[in-house]
């Protein structure tokens, strides 16, 4: 076998990152890339993204599997079955201190967008080509970064 044929680590990674919060104390966060194979409230989706808590206390009858990570969860008060190809998982990460993985994904496939008819977004989404994290800050003292407002933003580098 070789690395053409062997299976994805994504999903393997997904998998310790979602145990590593939880063990942690951690609130996992996924970060998705949404086209017509995720199945996600698109009145959530903005600029062709979305961001999951994928917490314990977030969803019931979580599925962290090899080709869909499944689960039910509340949006506005109505439940909703979420279903996300692995392979459109751009990132995970812990919301309160931003630690976590990014991975790439395609963004030459077709997106959607914000707007509830699905129009495109826009060329400088489809062209951006990576993610990186937001850095942590150090306070002068040498005291542990505190954590940041609402939460972490991932940030497109280009």
């Amino acid at each position: 076998m070789n690395a053409q044929e062997s299976p994805s680590t994504r999903p393997y990674l997904v998998r310790a990152l979602y145990e590593w919060c939880t063990d942690n104390g951690l609130t996992p966060y996924v970060a998705v890339m949404v086209d017509e194979t995720v199945q996600v409230p698109r009145e959530y989706v903005q600029d062709g993204e979305i961001v999951l808590n994928v917490s314990f206390d977030a969803t019931s009858s979580l599925k962290l599997g090899n080709e869909f990570i499944e689960f039910k969860a509340r949006f506005g008060g109505k439940p909703r079955e979420i279903m996300v190809p692995m392979n459109r998982v751009m990132a995970i990460y812990a919301r309160e201190n931003g630690q976590g993985m990014a991975f790439p994904v395609n963004r030459a496939e077709r997106v959607l967008g914000s707007s509830v008819d699905g129009a495109a977004p826009s060329a400088e989404l489809a062209n951006s080509s990576a993610l990186a994290a937001v850095p942590k800050v150090q306070d002068p003292e040498g005291l542990p970064p505190t954590p940041p407002a609402p939460r972490p933003m991932l940030t497109r580098i280009k």
